[in-house]
């Protein structure tokens, strides 16, 4: 009977960036068994997508085959935004009045906004347990079925414009990451074309999309494999991909497996013991003789009976010890299972490791210039206080000036300079009678302040 295949449809989602959606995709709208995968809200996003994808971080780029696109899915993606929205950006701008409402790069204006700047698909038709012993040349033909899967993708979502398909064949299963930019056109705000994951993706096109899809998909299977093979019923809810941490303890697994391996040195022991006792007791049954009054019965002595007896206790033993090693294939799936997962995980962990260099890298360049800045500004600060210091200095200067002219010389010119001054609001009543009574101390309205608040502070005292 042919093996039937589990088949996954996937779109990344921003709930997938939380810690819990990392582990195990949930809330997968197209009610599909799949790896998850982020959305792509900005450019580091896509910039960390072009990583993972086409492997960047390791030396096994020759299990990468890229069949839609280029080696820079970045640029795959700016190419996609040109082509489509560029008309739409020239006629928005034709239509404004105002400079600073003009669009000057639809790419970087997605970028800042609340939109995913692009998606990402995951494909994979069949599961470990299907790839796990198949060969090279098998594996490599899904090339042909995940390319009709483009073309497929292409007629059933034709406002989903594809950027880049990278096939991954440096895990157990093959499987097929499509990045593309969803469209909406006709929109009555901004430009009339613009992207929008979230109306052309719903609960609903989604769930018709993957059904298409997987009728699809298992066709172009049969065909080029030249097989007669089903698809698995759809699974709601939860993602099958097994986590790391899903499974039994590895430690315990180790220890199962240790008894195992006892019991089955003990099985083979026993075996070989059976073997020697096997050899006696067929002796025994050659050297019986018959009867005198029937040659039908065989004469034995107690002893071989005692003997014949040990053997059958013998074997009912070894049939139990048999029994619990055949426990041991169980073990021993779990165990490779439990290797694949973590060589998975080592994976999964790698590419954030990475994620997080990037990070502390942009951290520090970032904190670098905050480093400069706030040196800046210290320095413009320091100089700010020596002018207002001088500032200060040439004002008690100033006033200490017109007192002595007002004042003492009795100078007429000063005081229509002093009154002037007043009458334009650029002396206040403090500064008009500090230049017009000889018997005030010259002092700002700031020393005035101060003056006060420390003669209420005494009182209180």
């Amino acid at each position: 009977m042919e093996q039937e295949l589990a088949y996954s449809f996937h779109l990344g989602s921003d709930k997938n960036k939380s810690k819990l959606a990392r582990k195990v995709a949930k809330e997968n709208v197209s009610g599909t068994t799949s790896l998850s995968n982020n959305a792509i809200q900005n450019a580091k996003d896509l910039s960390d997508v072009n990583k993972h994808n086409l492997r960047d971080y390791d030396n096994q780029t020759e299990l990468i085959r890229t069949i839609y696109g280029t080696n820079d899915i970045v640029n795959d993606v700016k190419q996609v935004y040109l082509e489509e929205f560029e008309e739409a950006r020239l006629e928005y701008n034709s239509n404004q009045t105002r400079e600073d409402r003009k669009i000057e790069d639809y790419f970087k204006k997605v970028c800042v906004s609340q939109n995913d700047i692009a998606c990402e698909i995951i494909i994979e038709l069949g599961d470990m347990d299907f790839w796990n012993d198949k060969d090279e040349r098998y594996r490599f033909k899904i090339v042909d079925v995940y390319n009709e899967q483009i073309k497929d993708l292409i007629k059933i979502v034709p406002d989903f414009k594809i950027a880049n398909a990278t096939i991954h064949f440096d895990e157990t299963s093959p499987h097929m990451h499509i990045v593309g930019v969803p469209i909406i056109e006709n929109c009555t705000r901004g430009m009339k074309k613009q992207v929008g994951k979230s109306k052309l993706f719903t609960k609903a096109t989604l769930t018709e999309i993957q059904d298409k899809m997987r009728s699809a998909c298992i066709k172009s299977y049969n065909k080029f494999y030249e097989v007669n093979t089903r698809l698995k019923e759809k699974q709601k809810g939860r993602n099958q991909d097994i986590n790391v941490n899903d499974m039994g303890n590895y430690r315990e697994i180790k220890k199962q497996l240790a008894k195992k391996e006892q019991k089955l040195e003990k099985a083979n022991i026993q075996t070989r013991e059976l073997d020697n006792t096997s050899k006696d007791i067929n002796v025994i049954l050659n050297n019986l003789k018959s009867t005198k009054l029937n040659k039908n019965n065989m004469v034995i002595s107690n002893e071989d009976v005692k003997k014949i007896k040990n053997y059958t206790k013998d074997v009912k033993d070894i049939t139990q010890t048999v029994r619990s090693v055949n426990d041991l294939n169980m073990a021993i799936k779990d165990f490779e299972h439990s290797a694949f997962e973590i060589e998975k995980e080592n994976r999964s962990l790698k590419y954030q490791l990475e994620q997080k260099d990037d990070e502390i890298s942009n951290l520090k360049s970032e904190l670098s210039l905050k480093d400069r800045v706030i040196g800046k500004l210290q320095t413009e600060k320091e100089k700010l206080k020596q002018e207002l210091q001088k500032f200060k200095s040439f004002l008690h200067s100033l006033m200490k000036h017109f007192q002595n002219k007002i004042g003492f010389d009795k100078d007429e010119h000063y005081k229509y300079v002093s009154d002037d001054l007043y009458k334009n609001g650029i002396f206040d009543d403090n500064d008009n009678e500090i230049a017009n009574n000889v018997k005030r101390k010259v002092k700002t309205t700031d020393e005035i302040a101060n003056l006060k608040n420390r003669k209420k502070n005494d009182t209180r005292f």
